[in-house]
């Protein structure tokens, strides 16, 4: 007889939310990915996203083939308690830094810098060379 799988709290899956360590709920179930992070067709990046939520309908956008249903399997560790799982994910923008016009302009000028004195350079042999010819 098979035993009863795990289950788990909302709240103790979304702990698991990095590439090292990446926890999955999809239709009732909870995967460890950790070890497919690598492997994943679409990169760490898109099951990364997919943490903190119940990741299904992202899943299914998707239309996995038989073999990736198939594999899934593998990765299985129990169910969720679907009532510990918010109806509405809270969005936590990614951390960034702000956009600074400063730098932009930095930049800008240490070009001009460069291509400034290039250009007169340019032009001073064009003129030299036009000046030889007549």
């Amino acid at each position: 007889m098979a035993s009863k799988p795990k289950v788990y709290h909302f709240d103790e899956v979304v702990t698991h939310n990095e590439t090292k360590d990446c926890w999955l709920i999809i239709s009732g179930k909870v995967y460890d990915v950790s070890a497919f992070m690598d492997d994943h067709p679409g990169g760490s990046e898109v099951l990364l996203g997919a943490t903190g939520k119940d990741a299904t309908n992202d899943y299914e956008d998707v239309g996995h083939s038989e073999s990736a249903k198939e594999l899934m399997a593998k990765y299985a560790i129990g169910d969720i308690d679907a009532s510990t799982v918010p109806k509405k994910r809270t969005y936590i923008p990614p951390k960034q830094a702000p956009y600074n016009p400063d730098k932009t302009s930095d930049f800008v000028l240490n070009i001009l810098q460069f291509l400034v004195p290039l250009l007169l350079l340019g032009l001073a042999y064009a003129v030299r060379q036009f000046s030889k010819k007549e």
